[in-house]
């Protein structure tokens, strides 16, 4: 998913299905996931998504389109600017500094 302009024209929405499916459009690229959480770059930032037995059903890389399901705890938007000031500020860069 390396054609962000294509995916900036979508919009974001999410569609949350008894907090056991999440349809969620305007997504970037999935980072990382894994049965229990999904690090998400989204058109409106970055999306954690944490659960229990989670799936990923559908990645639709030209939509910007993601099918999740299982059992949603959460849903959370991550500030960019915290991502680099906690990197910034981790222990090993300030040892290294």
């Amino acid at each position: 998913m390396e054609r962000d302009s294509d995916v900036q024209n979508y919009n974001h929405t999410l569609h949350l299905i008894e907090r056991k499916s999440i349809n969620i459009s305007g997504i970037k690229k999935i980072d990382r996931f894994d049965s229990e959480e999904f690090y998400l770059e989204s058109v409106m930032g970055y999306i954690l998504l944490k659960g229990e037995s989670l799936e990923l059903m559908k990645l639709d890389t030209i939509q910007g389109i993601v099918n999740i399901k299982g059992l949603v705890n959460s849903i959370s938007y991550i500030d960019e600017n915290i991502l680099k000031k906690n990197k910034e500020n981790s222990i090993f860069n300030r040892l290294f500094k």
